[in-house]
């Protein structure tokens, strides 16, 4: 069916007429639906005819509304404050029930989204922010935009369905003309350490969809909240090797939907992960979870690119994949572990193998040249599980 959508105000005038009725009720006095009209005159304002239109939609400008000008210390609305000397942010937030998977344990798309969240909310709190996806007055005026080149994100516990979580963010240069961004997880309660993240962001033209040298303003405005503090040591980085059509494991003619984009119109980092971790057979993700991933983006997804994901598991994974849960049920004669046993425990160690990872590629399908989206490295650790008591004892 057609649409037709555009600004209220250009057509309806927002104003009090002479005989006193209330200023916002106003009639549309002729609109067909289907078929042929134009509009009748509204409060004496004639309004733009329209031809064959099925469906109208009146809709005002989108405008955020309350944009802090000057940092804020303290945000009632978000649970929010700031820290680190007035150059970090703290946000308090509680796992709800659409965040969390089967197990009750939050998924690593909603740390993801919570990552991505808080970061804005500390751009918010600054009095940087423009009307854009998180870019500042001069990223505006410059017409730039973010751009996440490197992620990684180590997982040590994940908070459960009702947890109170701290989460902390701050930033610090990355070279000449890019920004890192650190986050901290933990409980509120009891102050244990859920996940850590560290990423790397650059600044890309919005027309050309080029990455740009950061201006001397931009530098102006974020120098002053760089601060020289790592939630993950930086270590020597290790490559990630390229993928091709012979991995072992492929998932092809993925098709990016409207919901998977973002405000910048090309798909969200946490969709790539969701399309990776699909790709890993589901025998191995039910008694997995993932311990890290380390994503290195190479370019832009738009809503009409046909995406493959290839996976390749590393030295280890096939062994793990057929492990004899069998074995170890008998050794264990029936009897379960109880929750929260020592790491150290012999037996525990049997149920919990080494971290075992995979290498990942997300690519443009029909694509030989520049196709490739992001590389990632995945690893996982196995779940605790608890074996039940034998039915039958003679």
């Amino acid at each position: 069916m057609a649409s037709l959508s555009y600004l209220a105000c250009s057509t309806i005038r927002c104003s009090a007429t002479n005989n006193g009725s209330e200023p916002n009720k106003m009639g549309l006095n002729s609109i067909k639906v289907n078929g042929t009209s134009s509009f009748a005159a509204v409060n004496g304002v004639t309004t733009t005819s329209v031809a064959a239109v099925e469906n109208v939609y009146v809709a005002k400008p989108q405008i955020r509304q309350n944009i802090p000008t000057q940092k804020q210390l303290v945000d009632p609305f978000r649970q929010g404050l700031m820290i680190l000397d007035g150059v970090g942010y703290r946000q308090t937030v509680v796992i709800r029930s659409y965040e969390v998977g089967p197990d009750k344990t939050a998924t690593i798309e909603s740390i993801l989204n919570l990552l991505q969240e808080t970061a804005l909310n500390h751009v918010w709190m600054s009095g940087l922010l423009g009307d854009g996806f998180g870019a500042t007055h001069g990223m505006m005026k410059n017409n730039l935009i973010w751009v996440v080149s490197r992620m990684q994100l180590l997982v040590d516990h994940y908070p459960i369905w009702g947890e109170v979580m701290e989460i902390d963010t701050w930033v610090g240069a990355s070279g000449k003309n890019g920004m890192r961004r650190d986050w901290l997880l933990r409980s509120q309660a009891t102050g244990l350490v859920f996940a850590r993240a560290t990423s790397t962001w650059v600044m890309m033209n919005k027309q050309t969809r080029r990455l740009s040298k950061m201006p001397d303003e931009v530098k102006a405005e974020l120098s002053p909240w760089f601060i020289d503090k790592e939630a993950i040591q930086s270590e020597s980085l290790e490559k990630i090797e390229k993928l091709d059509n012979s991995a072992k494991y492929m998932n092809s003619d993925l098709k990016p939907k409207r919901s998977d984009l973002d405000m910048n119109q090309h798909v969200n980092n946490v969709k790539y992960v969701r399309w990776m971790v699909e790709t890993i057979p589901d025998k191995f993700l039910e008694n997995h979870q993932l311990a890290s991933i380390i994503l290195e983006y190479r370019r832009e997804c738009g809503s009409s690119d046909l995406v493959q994901s290839l996976c390749e598991p590393n030295e280890g994974v096939t062994k793990i994949e057929h492990h004899d849960s069998t074995k170890i049920s008998s050794l264990l004669n029936g009897f379960s572990l109880a929750p929260g046993a020592p790491e150290s425990h012999g037996l525990l160690e049997l149920l919990h193998p080494g971290p075992v990872s995979y290498t990942h590629l997300l690519k443009i399908k029909g694509q030989t040249k520049n196709e490739e989206i992001v590389r990632g490295r995945t690893t996982w650790k196995r779940k605790i599980v608890s074996i039940p008591f034998p039915t039958d004892i003679n």
